[in-house]
């Protein structure tokens, strides 16, 4: 993929600003849930608190204090339940994006191709797992198939998003390198994107009981 770099020069320092605040935010959620013993159900949902600052950075916070730090299972609103989508899509895209550029594998000459369709895999399978690891020695265990579908239907609807904003991005020429923290920024953006085109349908399926909210 050729990336043109037409952002505005002021969206760097604000990447950087942002990336590091998201870093230690989620050095601070682990903090609380291991040294203050702040402790989950499962690791997933854990993990799932941790990795929400990767996108959201500072805003995690407030979320976390008011939904994570004292769990009530069963309760958590349905913007809640979305967030392991989230996480499970920054996962993805920083195991995804490097994998894509060395593989140097394209569709039509453009690697973005391959690159949604890696993310969106590896986004599938984490989310996957987490449903089964986070139901697991619970009333409401999901089935290998009930997870599946779940997972599907929501990296779906979270690609409407997420993948849409890459799209619009790159046919703008605005898609930075993928070494510029401009990036990344912008990924983060597209995360939060997700999580709202993503929410009608995590918030069905947390009313049937198809998914797990990080408890």
């Amino acid at each position: 993929m050729q990336m043109t770099n037409r952002v505005p020069d002021w969206v760097t320092p604000v990447a950087w600003i942002f990336i590091a605040l998201a870093v230690a935010t989620a050095a601070w959620i682990a903090y609380d849930i291991y040294a203050r013993r702040h402790r989950h159900a499962s690791i997933a949902a854990e993990i799932v608190w941790i990795t929400s600052a990767l996108y959201l950075g500072p805003f995690a916070i407030p979320l976390y204090t008011r939904h994570g730090r004292t769990p009530v299972r069963g309760t958590q609103p349905a913007a809640v339940a979305g967030l392991p989508g989230g996480g499970a899509s920054a996962i993805a895209h920083l195991i995804g994006v490097p994998l894509v550029i060395a593989s140097g594998l394209t569709i039509a000459g453009i690697d973005l191709w391959v690159m949604i369709l890696v993310i969106g895999a590896l986004a599938i399978l984490l989310l996957f797992v987490y449903e089964q690891v986070a139901t697991r020695r619970t009333d409401h265990q999901l089935s290998v198939g009930g997870a599946a579908v779940a997972a599907v239907v929501t990296v779906l609807a979270f690609d409407i998003g997420m993948g849409g904003w890459m799209l619009l991005l790159h046919f703008n020429e605005l898609m930075p390198p993928a070494t510029d923290a401009a990036f990344w920024f912008l990924m983060q953006l597209g995360i939060v994107l997700g999580l709202m085109t993503g929410y009608p349908v995590v918030r069905r399926l947390a009313a049937r009981g198809q998914t797990a909210a990080p408890a």
